[in-house]
């Protein structure tokens, strides 16, 4: 009874903010609840119109936008506490029948731009109550076939031959779509072909086209024109397009920036007597602003003579140090939090040659209030990266993105209740990209030290009988090898605003060098060979990572979001078992939400009871999550989210315990699966999220009982995440 009448006052409370939101109208204004628009050709994209209307409503979230209730719970906002609530809310948008009438005229000025002559907007108006509702009703105009080209180019110099060597890059072509919109592309590009020839000023204003659509038979015939006057320019103005050297090329910043003039030279690349090229002219400007120690490069060319061009690189210095914080944190049924802050201090010209100097000092905290048990991990990580491919001369590097040289060390300390450990990581990393999509990471030299000490002698027994081989995985290894990793997405920005899609690939070898030297190395107890009384670690170990993320909706404030990760690797020869930090986990704020991080499998095992916090870890990783994203209000987003996976064991002779080895015949039941939602404060360069993730399938649970019921999601099987940046 007690639930239906809190149900009751739900509804209620719900249905009074929904009815609030015309409150503040005035006599003769309505609310414009929605616009739609309808396309009479159910293969056109009507959502892409939407961009089009001038006037939109006020976004809903299930038919509720509470700050548009605020707004009007302010009355007229003459009060100071009036004022102060409307500030908080946001304002009704009143209908305007003038807006509507302009947005017809974009839509059809811009159907008319991408090839539909003729078409026709109408609108149609519904009023309910105090809201308005608009439809716009298209019908597509006539569409042309391009069924000739006509050229008309100058006879003067090399122009005429280098367009018709380019003619098979030409992006309008016999047989496509008539459409302004194309043609103005085509302009930008060929111009751009000249310009990268030496023809300086080209621009597309010297194009003009001129289409003949009287044939009844739905055909155009094209003439493609370039003139030597812009247009809008008088034909008495007209000038013969000319080639271009470079003459003059000097290069200036303050004096108080403080920076060799090799790096600078090394990163520039117009030379006095070559031919001018837009493109040379962008690669050093990428070349620089890649430097990250510049808040401006401005490359100024400007004509000296009738041939030459002077090219003025001025530099602006930023502030060359600064410090940075992070903080992420999360919270499960269990009562365990965890914690992990970051704080970092950058120096961009440590040396005076634009190398970067990171030193970041990070922790991790798990504890149970009232509980014994608890992980502490501290870290220190001290990095330099150098603007240049070490042991190289960045001359024989083409193109805008030259790259770059890792020098890394770092410490880190782990206490737990079970033992007390230590890792020490050194490494020298390339970085580098190509084209504006495909990045690479190679370190041909990497090492890592373990040390495990302090051990829990009670602890220690227990995991011998327990697991063995995640004992061995903690245990002191001597890792050195070498990894590598190439990425390719279409958008790199923090937080992207358009649809994309990735692929990261990443491998880990080890031990296969030092291998060559068994002879000569000293052999414990166990068998295995040891450097300074230290077993090397031998594995392999690779990932994939695949997603994709779909926009849409008005202004593609919409996403759906996929993501598959799969993962595997194997220790041998000298090794039985990956080291620990190789080996892969499921749960927390990026991986299974419904858990927090290892916390979920092997496969059906349950959690291992002799590690006071978990540490639940595999040799492979199987996952995959789909999110949808949606706006609320503000800068705030809305998730909704699914994640299906697992880690998994390979199948070893000497391991009788099946639970959490990977097998085809029970892979169903040994998939976690678990559902939630997040907010999001979304503030353009900076992503601050919250999500929650409930458990519907939990291996761990008896066999027959694995599907979790809705009665005990709730204070059993959740999780609470605080992070930064979309999880995937």
């Amino acid at each position: 009874m007690k639930r239906r009448k809190v149900i009751f006052l739900c509804i209620c409370a719900v249905l009074s903010v929904a009815c609030s939101v015309t409150r503040s109208l005035k006599d003769g204004e309505y609310l414009l609840r929605k616009n739609q628009v309808k396309v009479d050709d159910p293969g056109f994209d009507a959502g892409s119109l939407m961009s089009y209307i001038a006037q939109r409503p006020n976004s809903y979230l299930l038919g509720v936008n509470p700050l548009l209730s605020v707004y009007n719970w302010s009355g007229e906002g003459k009060t100071k506490l009036g004022r102060f609530v409307q500030s908080v809310g946001v304002a009704p948008v009143v209908y305007d029948p003038a807006l509507v009438e302009k947005s017809i005229g974009s839509i059809e000025n811009h159907l008319r731009y991408i090839g539909y002559y003729g078409s026709q907007v109408e609108s149609r108006v519904q009023v309910k109550g105090r809201k308005v509702y608009v439809n716009y009703y298209v019908a597509l105009g006539k569409r042309y076939t391009i069924s000739a080209i006509d050229y008309d180019l100058p006879e003067y110099g090399s122009l005429k031959q280098e367009f018709m060597e380019d003619l098979p890059h030409s992006t309008v072509a016999v047989g496509d779509y008539l459409a302004e919109s194309d043609l103005e592309k085509e302009a930008e590009r060929s111009a751009l072909m000249y310009r990268n020839k030496g023809y300086y000023g080209m621009s597309k204003s010297y194009y003009f086209f001129e289409a003949d659509t009287l044939s009844r038979d739905g055909t155009a015939k094209l003439r493609y024109n370039i003139r030597d006057y812009a247009l809008g320019d008088p034909a008495s103005t007209a000038r013969q397009h000319r080639k271009f050297t470079l003459d003059k090329v000097q290069i200036t910043h303050p004096e108080k920036l403080k920076i060799r003039r090799s790096t600078l030279e090394n990163m520039n690349t117009l030379r006095p007597g070559q031919p001018y090229s837009e493109q040379e002219v962008n690669t050093t400007y990428t070349r620089l602003a890649n430097l990250g120690m510049l808040s401006g490069v401005n490359v100024n060319i400007q004509p000296s003579s009738d041939n030459t061009v002077n090219a003025d690189i001025s530099l602006r210095n930023s502030r060359l140090q600064s410090i940075k914080a992070d903080l992420e944190g999360s919270f499960n049924s269990t009562g365990l939090f965890g914690i992990s802050p970051q704080i970092n201090y950058y120096h961009k010209n440590i040396f005076h040659g634009g190398e970067r100097l990171n030193v970041g000092i990070k922790g991790n905290f798990q504890f149970k209030p009232g509980d014994k048990a608890y992980s502490t991990e501290l870290g220190i990580t001290t990095s330099i990266r150098f603007p240049q491919f070490l042991g190289l001369p960045n001359r024989i590097f083409k193109g805008p993105y030259i790259p770059t040289t890792d020098v890394s060390l770092a410490f880190t300390y782990q206490d737990r209740p079970e033992f007390r450990r230590t890792l020490i990581t050194t490494a020298i990393t390339y970085n580098g990209r190509v084209g504006k999509d495909f990045y690479y990471q190679f370190s041909p030299f990497r090492l890592n030290i373990a040390r495990l000490f302090n051990i829990n002698t009670e602890f220690l027994s227990q995991i011998i009988i327990a697991n063995p081989f995640i004992m061995n995985a903690y245990m002191g290894r001597f890792d050195q090898g070498v990894n590598g990793m190439v990425y390719y997405t279409t958008n790199a920005s923090a937080v992207p605003l358009t649809s994309y899609h990735y692929v990261r690939f990443g491998v880990d070898l080890s031990g296969n060098f030092l291998s060559l030297f068994n002879k000569l190395m000293p052999v414990d107890e166990a068998g295995m060979r040891t450097i300074w009384s230290t077993p090397y670690a031998q594995y392999v170990r690779a990932e994939l990572n695949v997603g994709k993320v779909f926009r849409f909706g008005a202004e593609e404030q919409h996403a759906l979001a996929l993501h598959l990760v799969a993962g595997a690797g194997y220790g041998y020869g000298n090794s039985s078992t990956m080291p620990v930090e190789k080996l892969f986990y499921c749960g927390g704020s990026t991986s299974m939400r419904g858990w927090q991080a290892r916390t979920l499998g092997p496969g059906n095992s349950e959690l291992l009871t002799v590690f006071s916090i978990p540490s639940q870890i595999g040799d492979m990783k199987l996952e995959a999550n789909v999110e949808y994203r949606f706006p609320l209000v503000w800068k705030l987003e809305g998730a909704l989210f699914v994640d299906a996976g697992n880690i998994w064991n390979i199948p070893r002779k000497e391991v009788n315990d099946t639970t959490g080895v990977f097998s085809f015949n029970n892979l169903g039941e040994s998939i976690g699966l678990d559902w939630g939602l997040g907010i999001r404060m979304n503030l353009g360069f900076l992503l601050i999220r919250v999500d929650g993730g409930l458990r519907l399938h939990d291996p761990a649970r008896a066999e027959g009982n694995r599907w979790v019921p809705v009665r005990e999601w709730f204070p059993k099987n959740y999780a609470i995440h605080f992070g930064v940046g979309y999880p995937f």
